[in-house]
Order: structure tokens, then sequence, then C-alpha cells
């Protein structure tokens, strides 16, 4: 017979780069409060730092070793809903991982904790939500991203190829750059593939920023700019 682990909490704190409403240190606080209110004993903490909730459970070390360290009858705690994940199938995926240790899955808001049709129902809402949130996010920082570009700000640590930052960090024709993908498009204009045309750029001097043939993904990318 398994031995229950009665009393014992595992907490999980997740904070992303989207999303920064609760600290992790808010979160850990609040795991810690809601244990002392229930009178059960916090043994371990696991955190996911600047990692979204809609990430994949296998890109989320913290999750994955918080569910690792759950024992029969313990309880697995996030500050909110939303903390665990914000993709219904991810959120259903730790519930059900959690119910495979006998452990149960709770939030210190309390919002749908326990096993009437009512939590159940609650709980897919709130994942829906979330979900919702996250597309949402996506959804701005996309828009948001597509209007700087096309008012030429920076967007990105690094210029694309042809491209360099200004002063005021403003995109401006990088000339000799410039010079490799007029070069790629007659090459292709030629009836040369992607692979040949990088061979070709080596052959005449033409590296990669990092000195490196060209690959076939970067070399379309200049073809195809050209028909945009």
């Amino acid at each position: 017979m398994a031995v229950s682990h009665a009393g014992q909490v595992i907490g999980y704190v997740r904070v992303s780069t989207d999303d920064q409403e609760l600290s992790a240190e808010v979160q850990r606080h609040r795991i810690q409060e809601w244990c002392w209110a229930q009178g059960l004993e916090r043994v371990a903490i696991y955190e996911d730092v600047g990692v979204s909730g809609g990430a994949k459970l296998d890109n989320r070390p913290g999750i994955l070793d918080a569910l690792n360290a759950l024992k029969p009858g313990m309880v697995l705690v996030a500050a909110k809903r939303d903390r665990l994940a914000r993709d219904t199938m991810y959120a259903a995926m730790i519930e059900r991982l959690a119910m495979r240790e006998h452990a149960a899955v709770r939030t210190c808001d309390g919002a749908g904790d326990g096993d009437s049709p009512e939590d159940f129902i609650l709980r897919g809402m709130l994942d829906l939500f979330a979900t919702y949130e996250q597309l949402l996010i996506k959804a701005r920082t996309k828009t948001a991203l597509a209007q700087k570009k096309r008012q030429g700000q920076r967007i990105s640590r690094f210029a694309p190829y042809g491209y360099c930052f200004a002063d005021d960090h403003t995109l401006v024709e990088a000339a000799a750059e410039q010079l490799v993908i007029t070069a790629a498009r007659r090459y292709a204009a030629g009836g040369l593939s992607l692979r040949q045309i990088a061979q070709r750029l080596a052959t005449d001097g033409h590296l990669s920023r990092a000195r490196t043939v060209f690959t076939a993904k970067a070399i379309r990318t200049m073809v195809q700019d050209d028909a945009a």
C-alpha cells in the first residue's frame, strides 16, 4: 500500500515575460499563506520564470519537477489557475498527471477547487478564459511589432540581413549586405537552387554574419523579399 503524504504541499510559481501581474515573490508569499491557513506543510516549491503559460509542458522544467515531486495525498498549489497554464489542454494535462499520482490540484484563490460538477465547469471556463487571454496577448504583440516594423522601428536585438540600425533605432539599408542580396536574387533568376546560390555566394567570398555559408532558409528570405 502506498504511503500517504496527506497534509503536504508542493507549490508552483510561474512568471512570464508577457504578464507581470503576479511577481514570483508575491506568488510564493500567497502559497505560504495558503498553507498556513489550511494547516498544511509546504515541502517544496518549483518555479518557471520567464515562461509563457501557453508553452508546452516539456518546455517548463518547473512544472515537470513539481509533478514529479507529487506523492499520494499531496496537493499541488498555485496562486491562481492561470499560473498553472494559459492553455486548456495543458491545464487538463497537469490535472490528469496529478490525479495519476493520487494528488490534488488547488489554487490560493480557491477558484474551481472541489469535485462538484459546478467546480468542474468553472475550471474549464477559467482555462478557456486563460487561453483566450494568451491568444489576445499574442495578437496584440504581433500587431504592435507589425506597426513598429512598418514605421521602421527596432523590433529585435538584431537587424534583418541587409539592414542595420541607425542611431535613432530605425532600420536603414546596409550597403555591403544589399549587394549580397542583389547577387542572390540574380542567381535565383538564373535558375540556381537555394543551396547552389549559397555555395556560389561563398565562392564569391560572401558569407553570413557568422562567417559561415548561408543556409537555404537565409537565401530563401533574400529571394522571397524580392517578390514581396
